[in-house]
């Protein structure tokens, strides 16, 4: 008899596990299931759809209908699992005509991924009001850009403010409203945050930190929102507030939650289950991407990392062990990297704030240069943060905005992290230099220089 593998939810980490299955047993039987129209698309794509970067949201599926049967994957467009029964290993489905079947599994890979959190502000159902989350959820936002002359996003992590940008790019006034004392609060630390502000504000980007949104005003249709009394006019509401893992099929199959609200898993992603009042791994169900616990790798306590790479990691690990083979995903550092009009912002690791929370005592060094040699035409400038942990003096952090050259130092910080690196290691780091190219000295060097001098 083939293994039957099923796997719930079919975009970054579903579709990837069921590829990496399907390398490993070739006779599987893999069935694919998902809620929405299109599959296999890149959700981190649409607000650079929306800024104009890329022409159509279609461009952002990756894997065209002709894939799916060449790797003899059985994928099924608008369904939804509407339980698992993890004793008789089956899943209740239901198609978009209302017809309902049991499917027999004996690996079943959760990938349900998660949805836009909306706060409940008053007026937050009203027309013009969107969230940032799928094609379609694009698709709406970009027919209302075309009508639209000013624009208020919630929130000033990633999606809000590249869908901020991308707003300007079209336009739009544009305001961005964020709670929390500065933006991109859980990738950067207060002095680089403020930074990113300054040149976002320089672009026509109008900021407020600190501050939430009371209302969003308008009868039918949203005519504005309502910020510490001040009104702010918009014709186009976006919401852009995170994400909460899609827990609810796991948990009334009596799966188990971790302590971030998101499904509990091992290293082979496996998760686990409560039988009489013990907590005991779930066989041959793994759970993966958006909806997975995953660890911190400096901290070794659980983290949410709500990213592509993340899920396509996780997803490839879960894949390989559905299918009978063995994998490990030891955890992550949550390392993220954007463009925002003409500059680059990336993080990895821990930031001071972030440490801090975790009991760790840092030193930090940071450097402002140039990403080719001074007397180059067209050298970019370049600020690296670094963070150090005291006593043992390793690597546990990055920051970087520059104009270029940012997503491979992130890398090779994060590469530092993962090695154990110590502050002394890096000062010695063998680095390449030419005037179009790089500084003599590079800046990840000279940064890691000013941590050294701190220790001291």
């Amino acid at each position: 008899m083939p293994r039957r593998i099923v796997i719930i939810g079919a975009h970054a980490a579903g579709v990837d596990a069921a590829v990496a299955a399907r390398k490993t047993d070739r006779t599987a039987e893999i069935t694919l299931l998902t809620t929405e129209k299109r599959a296999g698309y890149s959700r981190c794509g649409i607000p650079f759809v929306l800024g104009g970067h890329i022409p159509r949201f279609d461009d952002l599926i990756v894997y065209p209908q002709g894939f799916y049967r060449m790797m003899k994957l059985d994928l099924r467009y608008e369904t939804t699992a509407t339980s698992i029964d993890t004793e008789a290993k089956t899943v209740e489905i239901q198609d978009k005509t209302g017809k309902r079947e049991k499917l027999e599994y004996d690996s079943l890979i959760i990938a349900t991924g998660a949805y836009p959190f909306v706060p409940p502000i008053k007026g937050h159902e009203k027309k013009g009001v969107y969230v940032v989350r799928t094609l379609e959820d694009g698709e709406r936002i970009d027919q209302a850009i075309k009508t639209a002359k000013s624009a208020v996003v919630i929130g000033a992590g990633l999606i809000g403010l590249e869908t901020a940008v991308a707003f300007v790019e079209r336009g739009l006034k544009t305001t961005v409203v964020e709670l929390l004392p500065y933006v991109l609060p859980v990738m950067l630390d207060k002095d680089i945050a403020d930074m990113v502000h300054k040149m976002l504000e320089e672009k026509g980007l109008k900021i407020i930190v600190g501050r939430g949104v009371d209302e969003i005003l308008g009868t039918e249709k949203v005519s504005g929102v309502s910020v510490s009394g001040e009104e702010i006019p918009a014709d186009l509401v976006v919401v852009a507030t995170g994400i909460r893992a899609n827990t609810e099929l796991a948990k009334n199959a009596g799966i188990v939650l971790g302590e971030t609200r998101a499904i509990k898993v091992n290293m082979r992603m496996e998760t686990f289950k409560t039988v009489n009042m013990r907590v005991r791994p779930l066989k041959d169900v793994y759970v993966i991407g958006d909806c997975a616990e995953s660890v911190n790798l400096i901290t070794h306590r659980p983290m949410l990392s709500q990213l592509g790479t993340t899920a396509v990691r996780q997803a490839k690990v879960a894949g390989i062990n559905a299918a009978g083979g063995y994998a490990m995903f030891p955890g992550c550092l949550g390392s993220a990297v954007t463009r925002l009009f003409d500059f680059e912002i990336g993080a990895t690791g821990l930031t001071e704030f972030m440490a801090g929370r975790a009991g760790i005592k840092t030193v930090v060094g940071s450097i402002t240069s140039k990403t080719k040699a001074d007397y180059y035409p067209g050298a970019l400038p370049i600020k690296v943060k670094i963070v150090v942990e005291k006593e043992t003096e390793m690597v546990i952090g990055g920051q970087i905005i520059g104009g270029e050259e940012v997503t491979q130092r992130i890398n090779a910080l994060s590469f530092a992290i993962q090695k154990q690196m110590t502050v002394r290691e890096l000062v010695k780091a063998d680095t390449c230099y030419a005037p179009p190219l790089n500084e003599t000295w590079e800046p990840m060097v000279l940064a890691a220089e000013t941590a050294l001098r701190k220790l001291r």
